[in-house]
C-alpha cells in the first residue's frame, strides 16, 4: 500500500493498521461485514475505492438479514461483543449451511476468552483467520479522535449512587479504548492527569497505565516496550467550563454551534435546489479555512471565487451565488472547485445572518465576562451590569441567556443561592435551571462561591486577535506548558513512580540516562496525547493544530468521549440528576 499522506495524520495511521493484507489474494473478491462501531470507524478513514483496492467488493451490516453468497469469502471487522459474535455464528450454523465460503475475523480490540471459545466450539472449521487489531476509537480528524461514547458523560458525572457499577464498566471500557489509541501510534506514554477537583481523571489514568503495561507485555512480539518519548494527559471536563459555552467565531466552531449540522452534513440551497455537503478533511478548502476567524473566511472565499472567475473572464466584481451557479454550467472543469467554495460561502453567510441578528451583542458580553476585562484591557468592575442587557434582550433564546448566566457565575467562581434564584426567576428559566445547577457535579463552583482562586492564565494580551475573540481555551495553556515541561507535578502527577524521560523541550532528567535512540526519537518527533472525559469543543480541537504548528518537534493528538456543542452539552448537564435506566455504553459481556 502507498505510504500515508502526512496531512491525513491519525486517519492514515488507522487505515494502515486496518488494511487486511493477510487475507488478500489477487483476483479474489470478498464481502465485508461491519457492526455499528466499525462502520463509523471505516467511514472516518477510507472510501469505497480504498476497500476495492483491498479486494472488498460488497460491504454489509452484520446485524441485517443477508442472502448467502457461498462462493465468496467474508471478512468480519467487528467489535468483540456478544451481539456481533452471535451474528457471526448465525452465518455459519454448519458447514453445509454456511452463508459464505470462509470467514476472516478482525476484532477492534481484545476478545474475551468466553467469546473466543464460543467461536472456536461453533464454527472453527470455517475460520481462516482470527485477529485483534487494537483500534477501538474513531479518527475524527487528522489530530482528533473520539471513543464514540457520549453516554459516558452521564455515568462519569451523575451523582446517582446506583450508577456506580455502570461507571466502573464505562471507565474500564474507556481505558481499553485509550490503550488502542496509544498502540496505534506505537506509543507507551507517561500517563499523567489533572489531580483536582474530581477523581475521575486519576482513576482513569491508573486504569490506562495498568492496561498499557499489560498490553506491551503481551503484544505480538512478546517484548516489553519501555516508555516512549510521549505523554498522555487525562483531564476531567470541568477543567475549563468557559470554552464549552462561549460563542466561538472561528469558522468550524461557529458553524457547528449556530447551524443545524448533523453527522458533519450541512444542508443548503443553491440554484433553487436543496443540496447536502459533508464537511470532511478530503475537502482541502475546508481544512484550510476551518480554524480561521469568520471575518477572514468572508474575505478569503470571494477572493478564491474571483480568481477562478477571472480565469475565464466569466464575472466581474464581487461574485454572487447565482452568478457562480451560471459559471459552473459554463465551466465543467472548475465545477468541483467552485462547488466547495459555494458550500463554504453558504455556511459563512448562514453564520453571519445568525451573528448579525443576535449573536454579535452577546459576544462582547461573553468575552468581557470570560476574561474579566473589556476590549481595552480595563477590568470589569460590575459583572452583573455587563450581564443584564443580555437577560433583558428579547432576541436571545433561553440557551443563550443560560450561557451568559453561566459565564457570569464562572467569572465570579460561583454565586450565592439567593442571587442564583433571583436570576432564574427573572429570566423565567425554572424548567432549565438544572442546566446551571448541575455544573457542580463536574467540580465547577456554582453555589456557594468557591474561596479558591481560579487557575492563573498565560498573558496573551500581546497576541493579535479580534475584539470579539479574545478568549483562549485553557487547553492551549496546558498543551504549551506540557511541551515546555512547565506543568506543576503536584497538580499534574504521573501515575508511574518514574515519570517518562521525555518532555517537549528536549530536556532529560539528571536521574535517568538518555536512551541510545533518544536523538532519533526527537528527530522523528514526540507525541502529546490528550484525553478529556466528557467531550471536547471545536475550539479545543483547533488548539491542538495551532500548538502542533508552533512546536514542530511535538505533535498533539487530542480526543475525548465525544465532540460537543454548547447546546448538546447543556442538554446533557440538565440530565445528570435524572435517572437513566438503559444506556448503550456498557459493553455486553
Amino acid at each position: 500500500m502507498a505510504p500515508p499522506e502526512p496531512e491525513r495524520g491519525l486517519k492514515s495511521v488507522v487505515w494502515q493498521t486496518t488494511v487486511f493484507d493477510d487475507c488478500k489474494k489477487e483476483d479474489e473478491w470478498k464481502i465485508m461485514l461491519l457492526d455499528e462501531f466499525t462502520t463509523k470507524l471505516l467511514a472516518s478513514c477510507c472510501k469505497m475505492t480504498d476497500l476495492l483496492a483491498e479486494g472488498i467488493t460488497v460491504v454489509e451490516n452484520i446485524y441485517k438479514t443477508r442472502e448467502p453468497v457461498r462462493q465468496m469469502k467474508a471478512l468480519y471487522f467487528i467489535s468483540p461483543t456478544s451481539k456481533s459474535v452471535d451474528c457471526l455464528l448465525r452465518d455459519f450454523p454448519s458447514k453445509s449451511e454456511s452463508k459464505y465460503k470462509a470467514a476472516y475475523i478482525y476484532f477492534t480490540d481484545f476478545c474475551p476468552d468466553s467469546l473466543f471459545n464460543k467461536i472456536k466450539s461453533s464454527c472453527s472449521k470455517s475460520i481462516r483467520r482470527c485477529k485483534e487489531i487494537n483500534i477501538s476509537f474513531i479518527p475524527h480528524e487528522s489530530r482528533v479522535y473520539t471513543l464514540d461514547v457520549p453516554d459516558a458523560f452521564y455515568y462519569c458525572y451523575s451523582p446517582d449512587p446506583s450508577n456506580a457499577h455502570g461507571k466502573d464498566a464505562v471507565m474500564e471500557a474507556m481505558a481499553e479504548q485509550i490503550v488502542t489509541v496509544c498502540a496505534s501510534l506505537d506509543e507507551n506514554p507517561g500517563v499523567r492527569y489533572k489531580s483536582k477537583p474530581l477523581d475521575n481523571a486519576s482513576k482513569l489514568a491508573q486504569l490506562v497505565e495498568k492496561k498499557l503495561e499489560n498490553y506491551y507485555k503481551t503484544d505480538e512480539k512478546s517484548l516489553i516496550k519501555g516508555k516512549t518519548h510521549s505523554q498522555l494527559i487525562i483531564i476531567d471536563r470541568g477543567f475549563d467550563p468557559v470554552s464549552t459555552v462561549l460563542h466561538e467565531l472561528t469558522f468550524q466552531a461557529m458553524a457547528y454551534d449556530l447551524l443545524p449540522i448533523e453527522n458533519d452534513t450541512y444542508k443548503y440551497k443553491t440554484d433553487g435546489k436543496e443540496k447536502e455537503a459533508i464537511l470532511e478533511e478530503d475537502d482541502d478548502l475546508w481544512v484550510r479555512i476551518r480554524h480561521r476567524h469568520i471575518a477572514v473566511v468572508l474575505e478569503e472565499i470571494p477572493k478564491l471565487m474571483k480568481e477562478i472567475s477571472s480565469t475565464k473572464k466569466a464575472t466581474e466584481g464581487k461574485p454572487s451565488l447565482s452568478a457562480l451557479a451560471q459559471l459552473m454550467k459554463k465551466m465543467p472543469h472548475f465545477r468541483k472547485q467552485i462547488t466547495k467554495q459555494v458550500v463554504h460561502l453558504n455556511i459563512a453567510e448562514d453564520c453571519m445572518n445568525k451573528f448579525k441578528s443576535n449573536i454579535e451583542k452577546l459576544c462582547k458580553t461573553e468575552q468581557d465576562l470570560a476574561l474579566g476585562t473589556d476590549a481595552e484591557g480595563q477590568k470589569v468592575k460590575d459583572s452583573m451590569r455587563v450581564l443584564l442587557p443580555v437577560l433583558l434582550g428579547k432576541n436571545h433564546d433561553n440557551y443563550d441567556k443560560i450561557r451568559a448566566i453561566l459565564l457570569y457565575i464562572f467569572s465570579n467562581n460561583g454565586t450565592t443561592e439567593e442571587n442564583l434564584d433571583r436570576l432564574i426567576q427573572n429570566v423565567k428559566i425554572e424548567d432549565e435551571s438544572d442546566m446551571i445547577r448541575n455544573w457542580s457535579y463536574l467540580g465547577v463552583p456554582i453555589v456557594p462561591p468557591s474561596p479558591q482562586g481560579k487557575p492563573s492564565r498565560k498573558d496573551r494580551s500581546a497576541e493579535e486577535t479580534f475584539q470579539l475573540s479574545r478568549w483562549t481555551p485553557y487547553i492551549k495553556d496546558i498543551l504549551e506548558d506540557a511541551i515546555d515541561n512547565r506543568l506543576d507535578s503536584k497538580e499534574w502527577p504521573y501515575c508511574s513512580q518514574c515519570p517518562a524521560v521525555w518532555n517537549g523541550s528536549g530536556a532529560i532528567s539528571a536521574r535517568q540516562k538518555p536512551r541510545t535512540n533518544y536523538l532519533e526519537d526527537r528527530k522523528n518527533g514526540s507525541t502529546l496525547i490528550v484525553f478529556v472525559i466528557g467531550g471536547i469543543t471545536y475550539s479545543e480541537m483547533r488548539c491542538a493544530y495551532e500548538v502542533s504548528q508552533a512546536h514542530k518537534s511535538c505533535g498533539v493528538i487530542i480526543g475525548s468521549t465525544h465532540i460537543l456543542t454548547p447546546r448538546k452539552l447543556l442538554d446533557d448537564i440538565k440530565m445528570l440528576n435524572k435517572s437513566k435506566d438503559k444506556v448503550s455504553i456498557i459493553k455486553d459481556e
